[in-house]
């Protein structure tokens, strides 16, 4: 994007951002100083995300708090003679990145003990027969006693085309279990030894809200959807304590590489709460995580837990009404646009009844709790706003700020209602990138495909929108979630609905003040502002100046926590 000065206004495609220059139109600049600040930051390119997008050049930060922004020369007097200056020598410094949707606990356990089953651009894997040798590979290091287990495998991007089968994963072994799980996350394949265990046969009905995948002669395939995978994966052996905190300290370091401040665990429970909070005093966890338990008895037994540490939150509850365009069992409205299973009526299905999901509404709102359900297709999220309303209606309650997560086939006039109620959509937008020429081709047309996620349509309406990365369904890498939202390319390279895009500045708040605020943490995160913490983040470039092709290049140089430096390179 082209950059213009004109009066200390630097225009950035159609946000403008206000330069600050001497002691005027900067927090902290015109307010006595009543110490000096331990750490200050100076000669940077700082983008507060304000609400005026103010450019600062210094920051100062005492007690884990900002007590300046602004100009140098402003910024200087809080400086004493045992204050830690650093000179950003013109880098840019941007707020911590707050995660809005992600699932923190499972990105460790994955990249400690799960075989990688990702296809490119993410991993390896390009057939079914890779992903039985890796799990051979599996075998040899764990033996053949222990579950054997992978994330990510793609049906579209293997060469065969399709998911494996019992038969497929009863090569790596007929006596122990094999259970794989779809990139969605939402379907599994398991073996025979699997299926055995959890005794699946052909006489196993689907259970509600799944589907038990069986061939011409009605025997299972070792597929099974969204709650069918459940009957398998509640067999498989819980983590010990002392693995728990190995993926923990993992996923903690990898989050922090990426700028990550404060990371969210969605869908977890009180032995997930009580394990952050042990890594969190044991020093394994620099960065901040909020919980969202699963359903109210999880969040009552979740807050029930002592938190001393400062890391960890207990939020809203986490719920769940369809599953995945990809793996055709998100809710649409109209059939898919490739017949599944050749069914020419297809258009997935929930994962409860309509009435049920009601019933959970309006028990969390007359329990002022915050919902943040996951609704991919657009009949799911006409079920969600209904909820969502109906609970209202029953327990009147102001600024519930419920969610819908993903959000990605919302509709114009779903995005209207989203306002009426105050509900804040939370986009998985690199599914542009991603699956964004499998949307337009297979799943959904040309029409629906390029429509997804629809950010611009919220920015138009004055929703509060958020940006996440459902990790890991793909890895937290916040550079790339802006560089989707600006640019909505796809990995062949293919734009996928130039009309949705925003600028930067616009992403940016996805990522920091919008996700602070989905959180109802705005007042103390987010922005770079007078009175809240010192989360900070240093880059290597400008997203705003740089070509906007590039800003998936632009690398974390340092985290900051709290005014803690968790995370920098050598560089």
């Amino acid at each position: 994007m082209k950059k213009i000065i004109s009066k200390n206004i630097l225009i950035y495609g159609a946000f403008a951002v206000t330069a600050i220059t001497g002691l005027v139109a900067c927090n902290g600049d015109d307010a006595p100083s009543d110490g000096y600040a331990q750490l200050v930051y100076k000669n940077g390119n700082i983008l507060t995300v304000n609400k005026d997008g103010q450019v600062a050049q210094a920051v100062a930060v005492r007690d884990r708090m900002v007590v300046a922004a602004g100009s140098d020369r402003a910024v200087s007097r809080y400086i004493g003679k045992d204050t830690q200056v650093i000179d950003l020598a013109g880098k840019t410094m941007i707020p911590g990145i707050y995660d809005a949707h992600s699932h923190f606990s499972m990105t460790g356990m994955n990249l400690k003990f799960e075989a990688d089953l990702n296809s490119p651009p993410i991993g390896a894997i390009k057939s079914i027969e890779e992903i039985i040798s890796l799990l051979k590979t599996k075998q040899s290091e764990l033996g053949t006693d222990a579950w054997l287990t992978g994330f990510g495998y793609d049906d579209t991007l293997l060469s065969e085309k399709r998911h494996p089968t019992r038969e497929d994963l009863d090569r790596v072994s007929t006596t122990q279990p094999v259970f794989v799980t779809h990139i969605s996350g939402h379907m599994s394949v398991a073996n025979t030894a699997a299926l055995k265990l959890a005794g699946i046969t052909a006489a196993t009905p689907n259970p509600e809200g799944g589907v038990i995948g069986k061939d011409g002669k009605g025997e299972p395939t070792g597929y099974l959807a969204e709650t069918a995978a459940q009957l398998v994966s509640k067999f498989k052996p819980a983590f010990t304590a002392a693995q728990q905190q190995e993926g923990l300290a993992a996923a903690a370091k990898m989050y922090a590489s990426k700028g990550v401040t404060t990371a969210n665990d969605g869908a977890t429970g009180p032995a997930g709460v009580e394990a952050l909070e042990k890594a969190a005093q044991s020093g394994r966890l620099p960065v901040r995580v909020v919980a969202w338990p699963m359903g109210l008895s999880a969040l009552t037994g979740s807050k029930a837990i002592a938190l001393t540490s400062g890391k960890v939150k207990v939020g809203g509850i986490k719920d769940f009404h369809d599953g995945s365009i990809q793996g055709y069992t998100g809710y649409l409205s109209h059939p898919y646009h490739t017949p599944h299973d050749d069914d020419a009526d297809y258009a997935g299905y929930p994962r409860s009844s309509r009435e049920a999901l009601v019933a959970r509404a309006i028990d969390a709102q007359k329990a002022g709790v915050q919902m943040f359900i996951h609704a991919n297709g657009d009949q799911a999220i006409a079920d969600v706003l209904y909820a969502y309303r109906k609970a209202h209606e029953a327990h009147p309650r102001a600024d519930a700020r419920n969610v819908i997560i993903h959000s990605q086939m919302a509709r114009e006039d779903q995005l209207d209602e989203m306002k009426e109620l105050g509900v804040i959509p939370s986009f998985f937008e690199l599914h542009t990138y991603y699956w964004g020429d499998r949307h337009r081709d297979i799943f959904l047309g040309p029409d629906r495909g390029t429509r997804i996620s629809p950010v611009k349509s919220a920015l138009n309406r004055g929703i509060p929108f958020t940006l996440h990365a459902d990790t890991p369904v793909v890895p937290m890498d916040p550079m790339l979630m802006l560089w989707a939202a600006v640019n909505r390319v796809s990995t062949s390279g293919a734009v996928i609905g130039a009309d949705q895009r925003v600028s930067v500045m616009e992403a940016l708040r996805g990522i920091t003040i919008n996700a602070a605020h989905q959180n109802f943490e705005e007042k103390e995160r987010g922005s770079i502002e007078v009175g809240k913490f010192a989360d900070l983040v240093v880059l290597s470039a400008d997203p705003v100046s740089v070509d906007s092709m590039k800003i998936k290049d632009i690398e974390v140089l340092e985290t900051i926590v709290e005014g803690r430096t968790v995370y920098k390179t050598r560089n």
